[in-house]
């Protein structure tokens, strides 16, 4: 597994770099750049205990209204207000955000050099005039996020660590939260001008671009919620194959799903040469290839059974009991 994830990973950064050294295609730089990203973040979020902390079936239903909520505001935001303004508050934001998650992606292969008090040991910071609010980290994350800060521009490590980091806790949820997003893009796509209007002012890291000979569209654009929203799904089927002990076959699936729905999107966007809501196509393709694989082997009620959350919850009533055995 640590194999295919570290093939991915150099293919990744190879992707980055070959478009200062050739022309490369800028609709197969999204379709690669989006799928070794997903194949990266899957490998990285499965880990020896489950996730601490899931999203349940209310705050999945909720998400999308939240996310058409701060679409909303940004959208009267760059109306009403200079746009270098809103995005200099921002980019801030999002610079700081970016040093983290690049910061958490280089750790773990920067950790190993490095003493081993500088991994365990936490330090505590507190806010200035507001000492209730803290940070804790290591020496390791400080070293960590000096090439973090001169290379904060790599996006594809915010999403990585989206993948890696957020859990959905069951399919039952995911498929909630993919069906909802479904709608919330095709609505804010097809209906409003509030979606491309946000993406073409936004210059914070929430998008991709890759170059294009077109005058009149000189960028191919990819979201970074098409990557990460579809990939926490697809995590999951990842870590279902591994809770069983078996070969990731059903995260091929999902997987095989997503790089579909990517390629649909980049086709139908190119053959209408215009703005597609990008989960329109791989949302049904990363659902409708597990389902089928999942019907095709007979499968549906351990997949629907399967819940992190529980297994959190087990996991930890098991150390505490272990912890408390060990007192005695």
């Amino acid at each position: 597994m640590k194999n295919n994830e570290r093939l991915a990973n150099f293919a990744l950064a190879g992707l980055t770099l070959a478009p200062l050294l050739v022309k490369v295609d800028p609709n197969l730089n999204v379709i690669l750049t989006a799928c070794l990203t997903v194949y990266v973040g899957c490998y990285r979020s499965v880990k020896p205990t489950p996730p601490s902390e899931t999203m349940s079936n209310e705050h999945a239903m909720r998400f999308p209204f939240v996310g058409s909520a701060m679409l909303l505001s940004l959208f009267l935001l760059f109306k009403f207000l200079s746009k270098d303004l809103v995005n200099a508050v921002l980019t801030c934001y999002f610079f700081a955000l970016g040093i983290i998650a690049l910061s958490a992606t280089l750790l773990p292969a920067i950790k190993r050099y490095l003493p081993n008090h500088w991994n365990d040991d936490l330090i505590t910071w507190h806010f200035p005039f507001f000492r209730s609010l803290e940070i804790e980290f290591t020496r390791s994350q400080i070293v960590a996020a000096i090439p973090g800060t001169f290379f904060v521009h790599a996006y594809a490590c915010e999403t990585i660590v989206g993948i890696e980091m957020l859990s959905l806790g069951s399919f039952k949820t995911g498929a909630i939260l993919l069906a909802g997003l479904f709608v919330y893009d095709i609505f804010w796509v097809f209906f409003t001008p509030v979606m491309v209007s946000v993406a073409k002012s936004f210059d914070a890291p929430i998008k991709l671009l890759f170059p294009t000979t077109d005058a009149a569209r000189p960028f191919s654009m990819l979201g970074l919620g098409d990557i990460v929203i579809p990939g926490i799904f697809v995590a999951l089927a990842l870590r279902f194959d591994v809770s069983r002990g078996k070969n990731s076959q059903y995260f091929k699936s999902a997987f095989l799903g997503y790089t579909v729905g990517v390629v649909l999107t980049i086709v139908v966007m190119n053959w209408f040469q215009a703005a597609q809501p990008a989960l329109l196509y791989i949302v049904p393709s990363v659902i409708g290839f597990l389902a089928a694989h999942v019907l095709w082997n007979g499968e549906v009620k351990p997949l629907m059974e399967f819940d992190e959350s529980k297994s959190a919850t087990s996991s930890k009533d098991s150390s505490e009991t272990k912890s408390d055995k060990k007192v005695e």
